[in-house]
């Protein structure tokens, strides 16, 4: 059993779907404001945190970084808000990228070890992905927009469906 009402993953589902077909039918217009928000949403979680150490003051040093950057960030964003729209996905590319290759070497390494053969094939294919990101990180990076579009339609499609999965049976 869930601990959220099914109406409440329903709306998440929803959420997910026209955001997906926002993403489709205006990739760059929301990236953009997607973008923007996201610096909104830093500049004011990073206030936030500074204000929440007048009540508690536990890992105050690092509370400070996290908030000190975090309005940093949403400063940068939300003053140069095209220069972020091309640079913060591009850096979540790259990361991805990444995380692709280091991803695979340990899978593959790890292969070596347990003699599987299905661990060295996802290993491969993670580091030939990470690969071919890192050759071409614009064009993956203006591929993006259409990705989480098609990944926020179904998605949204499949939870609005485990929605109705949830929602308890009338008697």
């Amino acid at each position: 059993m869930t601990m959220f009402p099914w109406w409440l993953v329903f709306l998440q589902g929803l959420a997910a779907l026209i955001l997906g077909i926002a993403f489709l039918a205006f990739p760059y217009r929301t990236l953009f404001l997607m973008v923007v928000f996201l610096g909104a949403y830093w500049f004011v979680t990073g206030i936030f945190s500074l204000v929440s150490l007048a009540k508690d003051r536990t890992n105050m040093g690092w509370k400070i970084i996290m908030a000190i950057l975090g309005i940093i960030a949403g400063i940068v964003i939300l003053v140069y808000p095209y220069y972020s729209t091309i640079l913060l996905p591009a850096l979540l590319v790259i990361f991805i990228a990444v995380w692709g290759l280091i991803l695979g070497l340990t899978q593959l390494a790890a292969s070596f070890t347990t003699k599987d053969w299905a661990m060295a094939l996802i290993g491969i294919l993670a580091i030939i992905f990470g690969l071919l990101i890192l050759a071409e990180p614009f064009v993956t990076t203006a591929m993006l927009p259409y990705v989480l579009g098609f990944f926020g339609v179904f998605g949204g499609i499949i939870i609005m469906i485990y929605a109705f999965k949830l929602k308890p049976a009338k008697a």
